[in-house]
């Protein structure tokens, strides 16, 4: 039996556990990693995530009374039972909200979506910047779509998904982070552009070049509904309303300079202007480097995606920054926080040879800061949304 079989069978048995019938089936909705674009989702701009294997899990079966009964393997209490004709938007139902919010924007689309249960497993490391709500999101998008007949795309699934967390949890995020768990595919890092939603699925076969790109979890919760993910956001739109723009995506790099000269009387979102331009202008190079065959080329661009992380978005911490700096000493090729910041988690791209070093350098660097040892893991390109069973 496959690692996907023994995920679908027990989250089959915890469903009859706890609602006491078989599920109709059990979907996967994956984690993801941005490999660089960050924060440039919301301003209409590129990203370039990839999908993790780290999945959540959704077995569910459709009710015909108007009941949705929600259950978390992974949060202590019970069932969270609701109505679907009563949900409303910025009810506090804690982690609840993210499955409830995807069924009620489903409604308010005016899909023919009713109750179910839903009983949810999940080993997407939560607050650590890898989407474990869009994870949660996408997988009971997926099930409801099948459970319903809905017979709706992934971009359409990640589009409902955004508006739950948006709309019903308040939690002011771009697309990508749905869109990745939707829509990757094994061996690929997705490149997105969040203005069209244009995809185009790049091999990022890392082995093959005899490279490594580590996930490490600095174990610093975040939490991006605590207003400084939304005063950004707030920053990012005022910038573009004030030079008359759509959004910051159309600020030419090439005039960058001229552009920031303008906004001598808004101080406090040129810096914002400076990331989002720089930034995008990455995401192309990044691309650029991977379709000439030149994975390794790509390290100097994470750094400095980190340095506009740390200085122009001031969205990075202590532990993220040393991660950065003990992981480029020890001899990695590249590295910068990814997610929204405020901790979480950064990545670092290695030559496979030295994979292990680097990571020793990281975990010694924490120590002697008085950090607690970080989580280290390797970033394997996986598949997005899926049906197990």
């Amino acid at each position: 039996m496959t690692d996907t079989q023994h995920g679908a069978a027990r989250s089959e048995a915890a469903f009859r556990e706890v609602f006491g019938t078989a599920p109709a089936g059990v979907w996967a909705a994956p984690g993801r990693v941005n490999l660089i674009g960050e924060h440039t989702d919301y301003n209409d701009g590129f990203v370039m995530p990839l999908a993790l294997p780290h999945t959540t899990t959704a077995a569910a079966a459709p009710r015909t009374d108007g009941v949705l009964r929600l259950h978390s393997g992974n949060v202590r209490g019970g069932i969270v039972e609701l109505r679907t004709e009563t949900l409303r938007p910025a009810s506090d139902g804690g982690w609840a909200a993210y499955p409830a919010g995807v069924l009620w924007a489903m409604r308010e689309a005016g899909l023919p979506v009713g109750g179910a249960d839903l009983h949810f497993d999940s080993v997407v490391p939560t607050g650590a910047g890898l989407s474990s709500s869009a994870a949660l999101e996408v997988a009971t998008a997926l099930a409801l779509n099948d459970l319903y007949g809905l017979d709706l795309d992934g971009q359409e699934l990640a589009r409902l998904a955004q508006r739950a967390e948006n709309a019903f949890v308040g939690v002011p995020c771009g697309i990508m982070d749905q869109t990745a768990s939707a829509c990757c595919t094994e061996g690929h890092a997705l490149l997105l552009d969040t203005r069209d939603l244009t995809r185009r699925q790049v091999p990022f076969d890392l082995a093959a070049a005899g490279l490594r790109l580590l996930v490490v979890d600095t174990r610093v919760q975040h939490e991006l509904g605590d207003g400084a993910y939304a005063e950004r956001r707030a920053g990012c739109e005022r910038a573009a309303r004030t030079l008359g723009v759509r959004a910051l995506r159309d600020v030419a790099y090439d005039n960058l300079a001229q552009t920031l000269e303008s906004l001598a009387d808004e101080a406090a979102v040129r810096p914002l202007v400076r990331h989002i331009v720089t930034e995008n202008r990455r995401v192309e190079d990044v691309m650029a480097r991977l379709d000439a065959g030149d994975p390794r080329g790509i390290g100097p661009l994470l750094t400095a995606g980190h340095a506009s992380l740390r200085d122009d978005f001031a969205v990075s911490c202590a532990e993220l920054d040393l991660v950065v700096d003990a992981a480029n000493e020890a001899g990695a090729l590249g590295a910068r926080m990814t997610g929204g910041g405020f901790g979480g988690s950064a990545i670092v791209l290695v030559e496979e040879a030295e994979a292990d070093a680097v990571g020793k350098a990281v975990t010694e660097a924490f120590a002697a800061a008085g950090y607690a040892a970080p989580r280290i893991f390797p970033a394997v390109p996986s598949a997005g949304a899926r049906r197990l069973a």
